[in-house]
């Protein structure tokens, strides 16, 4: 019970500090909808969209599950190798992605 309790207080922790991360000090320095809140919206909805394709398309899920814990050396072959015999699921995952590219590009965090 302690370590879920400790757990979940990190995970709120994480949770609130993330977006004072995004966030300017100078309101002024901020360009429209670029506030912190708009950053971890346009997020939430890229992390469901992925979720959601991930969910609808088990054989991609399969492949993103066979990464896990393999050394950052040895993801980005796989994954170009991946994509590179996957285009479309590439072109479909950098579509839902794209908002999220986007406001970084237009706020300035890209």
């Amino acid at each position: 019970m302690k370590t879920i309790v400790c757990t979940a207080m990190l995970g709120a922790a994480v949770f609130v500090a993330a977006p004072l991360a995004h966030a300017n000090e100078d309101p002024a320095a901020n360009p429209p909808n670029c506030s912190a809140a708009d950053m971890e919206g346009v997020r939430a909805g890229v992390e469901a969209s992925t979720s959601a394709y991930l969910f609808t398309h088990p054989d991609v899920n399969a492949f993103f599950n066979g990464l896990s814990g393999l050394p950052r050396n040895k993801l980005g072959p796989k994954l170009k190798d991946y994509f590179a015999a996957h285009p479309q699921t590439q072109a479909e995952l950098t579509g839902i992605r794209q908002p999220l590219v986007d406001i970084k590009n237009r706020c300035g965090h890209g």
